[in-house]
């Protein structure tokens, strides 16, 4: 490929097109690759076949199931067109109604985004972690670092639903809580977002988590007020104030990032939840462990039966189901 001659006149540009265009070679050759282990896979399959070979058979059989996977995998890479979809992303979760039982709930959906990370092999850091008054968490912002991050997550921003018997209740009752999600990108260095100082509220406070580093003994957490807007952000992951006013910062840089975005474009479905109450009808996603068990979401209307696998961190289906729809 023949580059302009100013191509590097712009050197900040110039990267960003080769980070684009790396990620659509690497999905050409994703394509290649499976192509070219079709056609082995039919020449071993025209082997078996004519001669029998039940292991042979087997194996075509292995392969074939590996090949889905594979060409799945890529399918999903082509969907990935936003302009921040390649870029890591921070989870929030907030406790909405159902006191207790929501801020348990909290701590569900926590574990199952950090399976999730888990199995994609994307490193995780705890931001910060607000427990809950009896148990569970209030809120908690995880920073999820890898390719693809934040266009796989952006599909759970929204209201989450659950439906069970309490293991609070001692009445054995059914109750229902409600979780908010918040999706951001972490942002690149090279996009500007101006933040007047004098807009801003900055408190200390000790950290509060359940032990370990999460605790730390001077008030080194940072909580930062964005006066115009209301929006609020803290981190006490380190125990140095300094790191987590910068970790703070760019939190803040991001919710006020996607809030430009959404107003510019109300059109964009995915970041409509921010506008809704916590609270019944406004659910993008239910789980539902009684009377009957199943996850229904609600923009899709895709479902699974088996609660106890999408709660252990497998949300691929749901993900995948999501981006189909939206395009």
């Amino acid at each position: 490929m023949t580059l302009a001659p100013a191509f590097w006149d712009n050197q900040e540009n110039a990267q960003k097109v080769q980070r684009e265009q790396g990620a659509i070679q690497n999905i050409v050759e994703g394509w290649d690759a499976s192509q070219t282990e079709l056609e082995e896979t039919e020449l071993l399959l025209e082997m078996g076949m004519a001669e029998g070979d039940e292991d042979t058979l087997t194996e075509v059989g292995q392969a074939l199931d590996a090949l889905i996977e594979q060409v799945e995998t890529v399918e999903l890479e082509c969907m990935f067109t936003g302009e921040h979809d390649a870029s890591n992303a921070m989870i929030t979760i907030h406790a909405g109604a159902g006191g207790t039982e929501a801020q348990d709930w909290v701590s569900i959906l926590m574990r199952m985004y950090l399976r999730w990370a888990e199995a994609k092999k994307f490193p995780t850091e705890m931001l910060d972690l607000q427990p809950g008054d009896e148990a569970g968490v209030k809120s908690v912002t995880i920073m999820v670092t890898g390719h693809n991050a934040y266009g796989l997550l952006r599909s759970e921003m929204g209201i989450h639903r659950l439906v069970r018997i309490s293991p609070f209740d001692a009445s054995g009752r059914r109750h229902t809580s409600f979780a908010s999600v918040f999706i951001f990108p972490e942002l690149d260095d090279n996009i500007q977002v101006d933040i007047n100082d004098k807009d801003l509220r900055i408190d200390t406070y000790r950290a509060s988590g359940a032990g370990g580093q999460h605790v730390n003994k001077t008030s080194s957490a940072i909580r930062i007020t964005h006066l115009p807007t209301g929006i609020v952000v803290q981190c006490q992951n380190e125990r140095s104030q300094h790191r987590n006013k910068d970790t703070a910062m760019k939190m803040l840089k991001s919710r006020l990032y996607d809030k430009e975005r959404a107003e510019q474009k109300e059109q964009h479905k995915d970041i409509a939840g921010e506008k809704k109450e916590i609270a019944w009808g406004s659910q993008i996603r239910s789980y539902v462990m009684q009377p009957y068990r199943m996850i229904k979401d609600h923009r899709t209307n895709f479902e699974v039966g088996n609660v106890d696998s999408t709660l252990d961190g497998n949300l691929d289906p749901f993900i995948k189901a999501y981006l189909l729809w939206q395009r």
